[in-house]
């Protein structure tokens, strides 16, 4: 793999290991820590239609090399979107000028790195033409219209990315990556014919070729749930409001636990100590039911890597086990001032944007009980079963999020959907009042994306059921 990204990335501009062992001693040459390139092409392709015409089709390519150099806490940073020796050389003199001291540093020589794939290299759009995409949207469209006459707008939507990522430190590092990325999603509005409309959204899809994706044959299913969605919306009714047992659903509703307590786990927050978990290692932070993992090396999913984008191998990270607080997910810079091995979890937009630890695929654990006992064990709650999205704040994890799929649970069963449902509280709190886990470990279906410090990427989600003894419930029913 790491000849052919270097054929992809390197030898049109004249570069070679000898030019970046050069341009990586000359970053250091004024004095640092530590200093990297990033080099990285992305061509990305997407199709929307509405109501079976084509609303959008979009193409796009970009590629070019960043360059950072560390001295301490402080980083300079540059990029250039010539990958040629003049383009490389200039950014680096320009993030020199930004780090520089005084100290002088031992030449630097890389070394190549292999890593395991943990997903296809193909190109993501092998084998697929353009008309099979539009039949594809096409044929969701029509399968929407056909479950019920209420179904009055249809959008479906097709993305995906081919990424090539090559990677040269000053610690020795030289490490590469193919990324395909894949997503299929629907959106349709229900409309009761008495003014009301509601919306039901649905889609996944993974690190994989389009192929692979339309292989799975799941686009009936996002078309059912979109469909579902939106219908059950159609009947549901104001939610109470107050503090009260609320369920949280396998799945997609570990968004909650991404934002509220994944975030807090990331090590700037920590070094700065602006986190809610800062300095807690070692102690408890959870109930003992809770055991937190952050996972690069799930095959095909959505936040998985081969390598960071530091050159550092995908690893999985305990963060939370049996309540107890493990560790932080760490990037170079910020492990390097902790004290500690990064993680794998540097990660960063583009070449134009500066690593910062991010999440991968984030998950609860397994529990013991069963979906049903949970449910059984609250006499009047919520269970929450899908979310749209939320705000945090990550200094004392303070967070409300609002369900777009939510049922009241009466004496042990779930009955009437309900509307307006908004979920308020601090993630801290919420995790040492989590009192039953269940055993049905589900994962997004891949569709997430998480923004931090302006940088959008993709990442994975999941949990299985699990119950939350008390949080506070925002209704518009007294």
């Amino acid at each position: 793999m790491l000849n052919k990204v270097k054929a992809q990335l390197l030898e049109a501009g004249g570069l070679d290991e000898s030019k970046l062992d050069n341009a990586l001693s000359q970053s250091l040459s004024k004095g640092a820590d530590f200093a990297d390139l990033y080099f990285q092409s992305s061509r990305i392709e997407s199709w929307m239609l509405e109501d079976k015409k084509v609303k959008s089709g979009s193409h796009s390519i970009d590629a070019g090399v960043g360059v950072r150099i560390n001295n301490g806490e402080k980083t300079g940073f540059a990029y250039s979107d010539a990958m040629t020796n003049q383009g490389m050389s200039q950014a680096v003199k320009t993030a020199s000028s930004i780090a520089n001291t005084s100290k002088q540093v031992a030449p630097v020589k890389i070394q190549t790195i292999e890593r395991p794939d943990i997903y296809t290299q193909s190109d993501v759009l092998t084998g697929i033409e353009n008309t099979q995409i539009l039949d594809l949207l096409n044929q969701m469209d029509v399968m929407a219209r056909k479950q019920d006459h209420r179904i009055s707008k249809v959008i479906c939507s097709l993305s995906t990315s081919q990424e090539y990522v090559l990677v040269a430190a000053s610690d020795g590092t030289l490490a590469a990556d193919i990324r395909p990325l894949a997503k299929l999603s629907i959106q349709v509005i229900a409309n009761d014919g008495k003014g009301r409309m509601e919306i039901g959204f649905s889609g996944g899809g993974g690190r994989m070729t389009l192929a692979e994706l339309f292989k799975q044959g799941n686009q009936e299913s996002y078309v059912n749930q979109a469909v579902k969605s939106a219908l059950v919306n159609l009947e549901a009714i104001a939610a109470p409001a107050g503090v009260m047992p609320v369920v949280l659903g396998a799945g997609w509703p570990g968004v909650l636990l991404h934002e509220a307590i994944g975030h807090g786990l990331e090590g700037d927050f920590n070094r700065k100590g602006t986190s809610a978990f800062a300095g807690k290692v070692g102690q408890r932070v959870a109930s003992d039911q809770c055991t937190i993992i952050d996972s690069g090396i799930l095959p095909n999913r959505r936040g998985s890597l081969n390598i960071d984008d530091e050159g550092t191998p995908a690893q999985e990270n305990v963060l939370i086990e049996n309540g107890i607080l493990k560790g932080y997910m760490q990037d170079k810079l910020n492990a390097r001032l902790m004290g500690v091995k990064s993680t794998g979890n540097g990660r960063r937009e583009s070449f134009a944007h500066l690593p910062i630890p991010r999440m991968t695929n984030t998950y609860m654990m397994n529990g013991k009980y069963e979906h049903e006992e949970i449910i059984a064990s609250v006499k009047k709650g919520i269970y929450a079963e899908n979310f749209r999205g939320g705000q945090v704040d990550i200094t004392n994890g303070k967070f409300v999020f609002s369900a777009s799929d939510a049922f009241l649970i009466e004496n042990g069963k779930i009955t009437k959907p309900v509307k307006g449902v908004t979920l308020i509280g601090d993630g801290p709190t919420v995790l040492t009042k989590v009192s039953m886990v269940g055993n049905n470990l589900e994962f997004d279906q891949g569709m997430g994306v998480c923004g931090k410090d302006g940088q959008n990427l993709p990442v994975g989600i999941g949990q299985p059921t699990l119950k939350v003894d008390e949080l506070t419930v925002g209704g518009t029913e007294f």
